[in-house]
């Protein structure tokens, strides 16, 4: 049953504000069952910020993540935010900065099943973990493991793929369902990439991720605020 109102027990939210160039981008560092004023929705947990969460989900190190507002986490999907990169000391007098594995930008949709996992490397005999970016209206499909650099913004990736650590998706691109994509690939913008091992097959068509917001319907690749609203 589904029920709203304000929810207390164990909560330990923090808000921050990141500046990012000129924009102030409003994140929330994740408590992801009990957050204070945080209301159910069936089966998903939404913040303050317009975040919807699966209590189905699996999160690791929320301390370690930070969301963008009105993004979505679905059931069965897994963040590895304990897998991070510890700062270097601070200097005398100095503040240590946070320490953050993955961050999700506005209005992004990460499928059920999806495991989103900071790239890492070996650095003399160590393991390294890296921070990862994703940026906003980015929708990762069902099934996804996500182990990039970066993703940038208004991506679109098909159910069943696999992105492996470090690679790097720029702009308005769209990959297929089932691609692998290796590791340290670089992606152009506006690129249309399928394939085991991935490879460019051409380039999205002209428009394509133009629109949605608003009352329009949901684009592909465009502004994912409308289906983010649909989903319960």
């Amino acid at each position: 049953m589904s029920r709203s109102g304000p929810v207390s027990r164990r909560s330990t939210k923090t808000e921050y504000i990141e500046t990012v160039g000129d924009k102030d981008t409003h994140c929330l560092m994740l408590d992801i069952f009990c957050w204070y004023g945080a209301r159910v929705l069936g089966r998903l947990m939404m913040a303050d910020t317009g975040n919807k969460i699966s209590r189905r989900s699996h999160i690791e190190g929320k301390q370690n993540i930070m969301l963008g507002g009105r993004s979505v986490v679905m059931a069965g999907v897994t963040l590895r935010g304990d897998l991070f990169r510890r700062p270097d000391r601070p200097a005398e007098g100095e503040k240590e900065g946070p320490s953050t594995a993955i961050t999700v930008g506005r209005a992004s949709i990460i499928s059920t099943n999806c495991t989103i996992r900071p790239p890492m490397r070996l650095s003399r005999g160590q393991m390294t973990f890296y921070p990862m970016r994703i940026s906003d209206n980015v929708f990762i499909g069902a099934g996804t493991h996500v182990s990039s650099l970066s993703i940038s913004s208004h991506v679109h990736i098909g159910a069943n793929c696999v992105l492996m650590p470090f690679c790097v998706i720029k702009e308005q691109c769209k990959i297929l369902p089932n691609t692998v994509v290796p590791p340290h690939m670089i992606i152009p913008p506006g690129s249309l990439v399928a394939g085991r091992p991935a490879r460019i097959i051409g380039e999205v068509p002209e428009g394509w991720g133009q629109g949605g917001g608003g009352d329009e319907e949901f684009v592909e690749g465009g502004d994912l605020r409308p289906l983010v609203k649909s989903i319960k």
